[in-house]
């Protein structure tokens, strides 16, 4: 049967396959305009995967920038420590 989990594997990725069982009970229109929607959707589910997957990329960068960020952050801190404590060695 062409189902969700064949689709892949068929190598088509946008084959119709959610009103295939019951094609028999629509007119030729009605399966027609069926194939359309079926189409779209697939499409919609596949910009879907592909903007959950960036998001997940997106989110992963993120995490790694604000650990980058808070190492800066920390260096800096220690270096306006010394230079602090230089300042207050300098005769007045």
């Amino acid at each position: 049967p062409d189902r969700p989990e064949n689709r892949v594997e068929n190598g088509d990725k946008h084959k119709p396959w959610l009103t295939r069982e019951n094609a028999g009970n629509y007119s030729g229109a009605m399966q027609a305009e069926l194939d359309v929607l079926e189409s779209k959707l697939a499409l919609i589910l596949e910009r879907y995967q592909d903007v959950r997957a960036e998001n997940i990329q997106l989110r992963q960068q993120v995490v790694a920038l604000e650990n980058s960020n808070k190492q800066l952050s920390e260096r800096q801190g220690e270096a306006r420590s010394r230079l602090e404590a230089l300042i207050n060695k300098l005769p007045d």
